[in-house]
């Protein structure tokens, strides 16, 4: 969320123009090739990654995937840090952290990481997840050396000055002010839901950061934070794209093997108690120039059988046209033009977070439409499916629509969604393989285990609804304000 939205743009105009480049010039070879990769166990259909994996000495973990489709070479470092994890009174500091990683590093002065980079026709931004943060760039494979010794370089130690620091606190600040404060529905629902429906503080505060929080962040805070998450023990390097596997394992043995490696990261508790109650809140927005309405659930844990379920649930309810809830709410009932949903929503997918998650329903409805009208229509579909067994043909349907999402994330254009899957594949299931085994989990869910996991986890008493509705500023409570 680097000056995000300067940098989606510029990333968005880059890809675009990688890809053109791409296709002109695949027919002029793609690298040597090599003997024995590790590939997935043969399948008669479906997504097939081709993955190398090792762990170095100082406990950094690399992935590497050999596809020469498209003349480029995609990097990814994913740390474990994310918003849950960020020291209590430092709230922000992850996404701070995020964007001083961009600043300058020991031989790499600040600017040198983006002039590299662009020079070379690539592109390359930066995310903060529940989980994780991540740095991605994309560049033609000819320049794969000079990415891997920059983030080898920034990962060896940062040039945290208090100007860089103060300079950085400020864009995040603007940040925050131009995103959520000054923004209509600024925060909805991906801030404020989880602030509602989450008990736990590492689950539940602002995720953007406290503007008090931000400001008070020193020199010292930075490094000491550096220190104990940026280390090569607590990362994963992923490199996917045309290249060689023998010359890219010399680079990042050149340029990380020496890395230090840090004490072991110690996580918080980050679990949820099982809800029994519903919750409910109204948060005025003097901006929003009409009502939204927002339900939550909690979800299965991830990895699980029913997790599995609550992914095809995901497709029936809310994903596309042909969901209930596209058909009861925009087309039965003209509540609203349009309805958004999913796991994770607004800060990744279903497949990349660790930990306590929500299954998310919102919509911006007609201002004449009730709490209790909408809240009536919803019921009505969710109950459906906690009461009566999906047929073959939707849950069939399910699978095929959540099959071309996946291929769609591991789509080789910028391969942004290929290496986020090996990356996480690797932090949390010590396998980036896990991606050739997603498919198969989605296969085994029966109609029993849909009903039997909607019946749990759609239960009224596990539900959290936020409405957002237009008011005078007077009305407004402070963005961001703990629930």
């Amino acid at each position: 969320m680097r000056s995000k939205l300067l940098a989606r743009s510029k990333l968005l105009a880059r890809s675009k123009l990688l890809a053109a480049a791409a296709l002109a010039v695949a027919a002029l070879g793609c690298g040597a090739a090599e003997a024995q990769p590790r590939a997935a166990a043969a399948r008669p259909a479906g997504l097939s990654v081709e993955t190398r994996y090792y762990t170095l000495p100082n406990g950094l973990k690399v992935v590497l995937s050999r596809d020469p489709s498209v003349p480029t070479a995609t990097v990814a470092v994913y740390y474990g840090i994310g918003f849950r994890i960020e020291p209590r009174n430092r709230t922000g500091f992850a996404h701070l952290f995020e964007h001083l990683m961009f600043q300058g590093s020991a031989n790499a002065p600040k600017g040198t990481f983006d002039k590299i980079i662009y020079n070379n026709g690539g592109v390359n931004n930066g995310s903060t997840r529940f989980d994780f943060t991540n740095y991605y760039e994309v560049v033609p494979s000819n320049a794969l050396e000079s990415v891997l010794w920059v983030e080898g370089d920034r990962m060896r130690g940062l040039d945290l000055t208090p100007a860089a620091l103060a300079n950085q606190q400020a864009v995040v600040a603007n940040e925050v002010k131009v995103n959520v404060l000054n923004q209509p529905y600024g925060g909805w629902p991906w801030i404020d839901m989880p602030m509602l429906a989450n008990t736990n503080w590492h689950n539940s505060h602002n995720f953007y950061g406290e503007l008090k929080d931000l400001e008070a962040a020193t020199a010292d805070d930075a490094k000491a934070f550096f220190d104990s998450f940026y280390r090569p023990n607590n990362a994963v390097l992923v490199v996917a794209g045309d290249i060689d596997y023998g010359r890219t394992r010399a680079m990042i043995d050149r340029y990380f093997r020496g890395i230090a490696k840090g004490p072991k990261v110690v996580l918080p508790d980050i679990s949820e108690p099982r809800q029994t109650e519903e919750k409910f809140k109204v948060r005025p927005d003097p901006l929003a120039p009409r009502p939204a309405f927002t339900a939550a659930w909690h979800v299965p844990e991830r990895g699980t059988r029913e997790w599995y379920a609550m992914g095809l649930l995901d497709q029936i309810l809310v994903q596309g046209q042909d969901s209930r809830l596209y058909q009861k709410m925009v087309r039965e009932t003209g509540i609203t033009g349009t309805i958004q949903g999913g796991i994770n929503v607004g800060l990744g997918n279903m497949y990349n977070y660790r930990g306590p998650m929500l299954w998310t329903v919102a919509l911006i409805h007609d201002p004449a439409k009730s709490r209790e009208e909408i809240t009536a229509a919803l019921d009505s579909v969710i109950e459906d499916v906690r009461t009566k067994p999906v047929s073959a043909a939707e849950l069939e349907r399910a699978r095929t629509k959540i099959r071309s999402n996946l291929y769609n994330l591991a789509d080789p254009s910028t391969r942004f969604g290929l290496v986020d899957l090996l990356a996480v594949g690797a932090m949390w299931e010590d396998d980036p393989d896990w991606v050739n085994r997603l498919e198969a989990g989605f296969d085994k869910v029966t109609p029993e285990l849909l009903l039997a996991t909607a019946r749990e986890y759609l239960r009224p008493a596990n539900r959290s609804i936020l409405l957002v509705e237009p008011a005078p500023k007077s009305a407004a409570p402070t963005a961001g304000a703990s629930k």
